[in-house]
Protein backbone atom coordinates (compact mmCIF):
# COMPACT_ATOMS: atom_id res chain seq x y z
CA UNK A 1 0.00 0.00 0.00
CA UNK A 2 1.19 3.03 -0.81
CA UNK A 3 1.64 5.96 1.82
CA UNK A 4 -0.88 8.88 1.39
CA UNK A 5 0.85 12.39 0.41
CA UNK A 6 1.67 14.41 3.67
CA UNK A 7 1.83 17.82 2.66
CA UNK A 8 3.58 20.03 5.44
CA UNK A 9 4.36 23.77 5.20
CA UNK A 10 4.89 26.52 8.15
CA UNK A 11 3.08 29.35 7.88
CA UNK A 12 4.74 32.68 8.67
CA UNK A 13 3.48 32.88 12.31
CA UNK A 14 5.25 29.76 12.77
CA UNK A 15 2.04 27.56 12.64
CA UNK A 16 3.21 23.90 11.03
CA UNK A 17 0.02 22.22 9.17
CA UNK A 18 -0.03 18.81 8.26
CA UNK A 19 -2.71 17.82 5.68
CA UNK A 20 -2.75 14.57 4.73
CA UNK A 21 -4.31 13.59 1.48
CA UNK A 22 -6.66 10.57 1.00
CA UNK A 23 -6.91 7.58 3.07
CA UNK A 24 -5.15 7.08 6.48
CA UNK A 25 -5.19 3.48 7.13
CA UNK A 26 -2.81 1.44 9.82
CA UNK A 27 -0.48 0.54 7.57
CA UNK A 28 0.12 4.20 7.39
CA UNK A 29 0.15 5.07 11.05
CA UNK A 30 3.75 4.53 11.80
CA UNK A 31 4.66 7.16 9.02
CA UNK A 32 1.81 9.48 10.31
CA UNK A 33 3.27 9.22 13.84
CA UNK A 34 6.41 9.96 13.13
CA UNK A 35 5.56 13.13 11.19
CA UNK A 36 3.21 14.15 14.25
CA UNK A 37 6.39 13.33 16.77
CA UNK A 38 9.21 14.79 15.34
CA UNK A 39 6.93 18.05 14.55
CA UNK A 40 5.82 18.33 18.21
CA UNK A 41 9.21 17.32 19.89
CA UNK A 42 11.92 18.90 17.29
CA UNK A 43 10.44 21.36 15.73
CA UNK A 44 8.28 22.55 18.73
CA UNK A 45 5.86 24.79 16.96
CA UNK A 46 3.28 27.23 19.39
CA UNK A 47 0.27 25.62 17.00
CA UNK A 48 0.25 22.65 15.15
CA UNK A 49 -2.96 22.00 12.89
CA UNK A 50 -3.69 18.58 11.61
CA UNK A 51 -6.09 19.68 8.31
CA UNK A 52 -7.97 16.84 7.30
CA UNK A 53 -10.16 18.06 4.55
CA UNK A 54 -8.72 15.96 2.18
CA UNK A 55 -9.07 13.00 4.19
CA UNK A 56 -11.48 10.51 3.27
CA UNK A 57 -11.30 7.59 5.80
CA UNK A 58 -9.14 7.34 9.14
CA UNK A 59 -8.37 3.99 10.26
CA UNK A 60 -9.03 3.79 14.51
CA UNK A 61 -4.98 3.34 14.44
CA UNK A 62 -4.59 6.46 12.88
CA UNK A 63 -7.40 8.15 15.27
CA UNK A 64 -5.18 6.85 18.14
CA UNK A 65 -2.00 8.67 16.71
CA UNK A 66 -3.88 11.57 16.28
CA UNK A 67 -5.43 11.62 19.97
CA UNK A 68 -1.79 10.27 21.36
CA UNK A 69 -0.12 13.43 19.59
CA UNK A 70 -2.68 15.92 21.41
CA UNK A 71 -1.53 14.67 24.75
CA UNK A 72 2.18 14.87 23.50
CA UNK A 73 1.79 18.43 22.42
CA UNK A 74 0.17 19.51 26.19
CA UNK A 75 3.30 17.89 27.65
CA UNK A 76 5.54 20.24 24.90
CA UNK A 77 3.26 23.27 24.99
CA UNK A 78 2.25 22.80 21.77
CA UNK A 79 -1.32 23.46 20.93
CA UNK A 80 -2.53 20.86 18.50
CA UNK A 81 -6.35 21.16 16.55
CA UNK A 82 -7.68 19.29 13.81
CA UNK A 83 -9.56 21.03 11.38
CA UNK A 84 -12.10 19.53 8.73
CA UNK A 85 -12.85 16.24 9.97
CA UNK A 86 -16.22 14.95 8.43
CA UNK A 87 -18.82 13.75 10.89
CA UNK A 88 -17.68 10.48 10.61
CA UNK A 89 -14.19 11.32 11.36
CA UNK A 90 -14.71 13.74 14.15
CA UNK A 91 -16.66 11.11 16.03
CA UNK A 92 -13.90 8.63 15.77
CA UNK A 93 -11.79 11.08 16.86
CA UNK A 94 -13.82 11.82 19.99
CA UNK A 95 -14.18 7.95 20.54
CA UNK A 96 -10.19 7.78 20.30
CA UNK A 97 -9.98 10.47 23.20
CA UNK A 98 -9.42 14.07 21.49
CA UNK A 99 -10.94 16.55 23.40
CA UNK A 100 -14.34 18.16 21.23
CA UNK A 101 -12.58 21.95 21.46
CA UNK A 102 -9.81 20.45 19.46
CA UNK A 103 -11.65 19.78 16.53
CA UNK A 104 -12.77 22.60 14.24
CA UNK A 105 -14.46 23.34 11.02
CA UNK A 106 -12.25 25.97 8.80
CA UNK A 107 -13.50 25.28 5.44
CA UNK A 108 -17.22 25.31 2.97
CA UNK A 109 -16.23 21.76 1.96
CA UNK A 110 -18.79 20.10 -0.62
CA UNK A 111 -19.76 16.72 -0.88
Amino acid sequence: MDAPALDVRTESDGTVIIRPLGRLESADAVRLQQVLVHTIRKVRPSRLVFDLAAVSRLDPIAAGTVSAACGLGDDHHVCVVIHNPSGRIAEQLTAAGVPPHRLRRTDARVR
